[in-house]
């Protein structure tokens, strides 16, 4: 795990696009069925936009039907953090990136085996990393 990153909004909102900066350091999401990555099959590593922090395996992506990329278990644990996210008046658990705490989506108890898990990722809080094998753990 790489050691922690701190901006201010302004340094993020010059390093992220508008749409990166309003999803990875407001919170928000995008629209099911458009980002990059909700249906691609490609094998590598998906990192965060922000960081390049390496946070989930194409190993673990599986089609949820909903419009977002969906994995059943973070790369690595210490990869990710969550905290109890009560907005819009209903309690689910928001996902972010350790390395620099942007927001990347949210994990569900409705996922596949083995985990159980269902992280539901904003394609725009992430970049695939075609190059890196999917087994590896990069740092």
């Amino acid at each position: 795990m790489s050691e922690g990153i701190k901006k201010s909004d302004s340094e993020w909102r010059k390093a992220l696009t508008a749409e990166q900066f309003h999803v990875c350091r407001e919170k928000g999401t995008e629209r099911a069925f458009t980002g990059r990555y909700w249906d691609t099959k490609s094998a590598g590593v998906y990192r965060c936009v922000a960081c390049g922090e390496a946070l989930f395996s194409s190993q673990s992506k599986f089609d949820s039907g909903t419009g977002w990329p969906s994995f059943w278990q973070p790369l690595r644990a210490e990869a990710v953090e969550t905290e109890t996210d009560r907005a819009f008046g209903m309690s689910r658990t928001e996902v972010h990136c350790k390395r620099c705490g942007s927001h990347l989506g949210h994990v569900f108890a409705d996922g596949p085996r083995p985990t159980g898990l269902r992280y539901c990722i904003n394609s725009v809080a992430l970049q695939l990393d075609a190059q890196a094998a999917s087994g590896e753990q990069p740092d």
